[in-house]
């Protein structure tokens, strides 16, 4: 007969034997999370169109021919390279719709657009053909560069689609010295557009948002929705417009063109990867800018001072180097409930690395799943302390104890309150010093 056994609830058991649970020690999640994650929207002229497609830095510098139809070092990659330089990962969204794949008798573009209109196939006669059984070896080029290879083909159909063309179901395969494909168009960018990616990118995360679109609705549109995606969502990111002064923590205002035009938006993805890229504990404050642009630096004194009441982020020359003046964002209406602290885009990722870490700590191990009884709440305080603990051995924040966080039962059985008080780290910018000479 067998005896009692298994895993147990309560010690209710009637039949004598070994009950025994497996539990793994609870461990506090509580971890800072990286930072690094940007999204943008960009026309181009390659790659799928209509929705967000995430791109690693390591696969950028490997995988650009591919991904967005040109080598890395190509002009047309100039916005990617520079959004790169400080974003480890980008969700970019392919603006314009209905636009037109390339296309020859053996096959279609993987993708709308210019871009396609550089492919060729090439079929050439392969080693082993016979009268009786022709073999072709198939090639497909883009631009000098072969991109693909098939050989000993007997039919199309046997053709496997690559990376930059799909091979047409029908046709008869014939030795063919260069055959491009042609037709290929760009989707026109409509207004419409900017909203689809905004929808989609609601399911994303990331640290900072970006648009080189200078239109006014445009701007305005962004504005909002990083306004009610971090006031009624609780979705903490900054986004980075040119000459938006929103007057909102939320949005990074550039006031920087080029020299050679000084309405343009170019620098756009540069700070977008800054802001999202840029450490915790650290400063955007003096950076070097390390793009490829020529920067217009041709401010006075009294307007870099008026660009900085205004709320605006800004390059300046420093010898030979063009540097960030100031790591701001576009808040300047100071209250007693916000100080000028909040136009720091220093404190705003002190805060927003908060917010966003607690909120998933908490959706992922107490939302549903530990009680809200005193154990629960003691946990629950135990992870913030732990927390915040680390962003002040990383030194984001200071003067922090234990005894700054408070959390309480709610008005409800299933709510819990915290009250927090957390002083942001800010890195130094202004030296007043006193030299007595005797």
């Amino acid at each position: 007969m067998a005896l009692g056994g298994g895993t147990f609830l309560v010690q209710n058991k009637v039949l004598p034997g070994a009950y025994i649970n497996f539990i793994s020690v609870a461990q506090a999640s509580a971890t800072l999370s990286d930072r690094g994650i940007v999204t943008i929207p960009l026309a181009m002229n390659w790659g799928p169109e209509g929705k967000i497609f995430t791109v690693e830095q390591a696969d950028f510098i490997k995988n650009s021919q591919k991904i967005f139809g040109y080598a890395y070092t190509a002009d047309e990659l100039k916005p990617m390279r520079e959004i790169f330089l400080h974003a480890k990962t980008v969700h970019f969204f392919r603006l314009g719709t209905s636009g037109v794949k390339a296309a020859n008798t053996y096959a279609t573009a993987k993708y709308p657009g210019t871009r396609g209109n550089d492919l060729r196939t090439v079929i050439t006669a392969n080693e082993n053909t016979t009268e009786q059984k022709p073999l072709f070896d198939v090639a497909t080029f883009l631009g000098t560069v072969q991109v693909d290879l098939q050989e000993g083909v007997a039919a199309i159909t046997d053709l496997k689609a690559n990376a930059y063309v799909d091979w047409k179901s029908s046709g008869t395969l014939s030795l063919t010295a260069s055959l491009p494909l042609t037709g290929g168009t760009n989707g026109t960018v409509a207004d419409s557009d900017y909203q689809t990616y905004l929808d989609q990118a609601e399911a994303y995360t990331f640290n900072a948002m970006g648009c080189t679109e200078s239109k006014a609705t445009i701007t305005a549109l962004f504005a909002a929705f990083a306004k009610r995606m971090r006031d009624d969502v609780g979705k903490k990111f900054q986004v980075v417009l040119f000459q938006k002064l929103a007057d909102y923590e939320g949005v990074v205002s550039v006031k920087n063109g080029l020299t050679s035009d000084k309405t343009s938006t170019a620098l756009i993805p540069w700070v977008t990867g800054v802001i999202g890229g840029t450490a915790v504990n650290k400063s955007a404050t003096n950076m070097t800018y390390d793009g490829e642009y020529d920067v217009d630096t041709d401010f006075t004194q009294t307007q870099l001072e008026n660009g900085i009441k205004e709320g605006s982020f800004m390059f300046h020359r420093v010898d030979e180097a063009v540097c960030v003046l100031t790591d701001i964002n576009s808040f300047i209406s100071i209250t007693d409930e916000k100080s000028s602290d909040f136009s720091s885009n220093q404190t705003i990722r002190v805060l927003d690395q908060i917010a966003n870490d607690i909120a998933v700590l908490f959706g992922k191990k107490y939302l549903g799943k530990v009680p809200n009884d005193a154990a629960g709440r003691i946990s629950l305080w135990n992870d913030i302390v732990k927390h915040h603990t680390e962003l002040q051995d990383i030194r984001a924040i200071e003067n922090f104890s234990g005894e700054n966080v408070t959390v309480e039962k709610g008005d409800t059985k299933k709510s819990v309150v915290v009250t927090d008080y957390v002083t942001p780290v800010n890195a130094m910018e202004q030296l007043y010093m006193t030299v007595y000479v005797q």
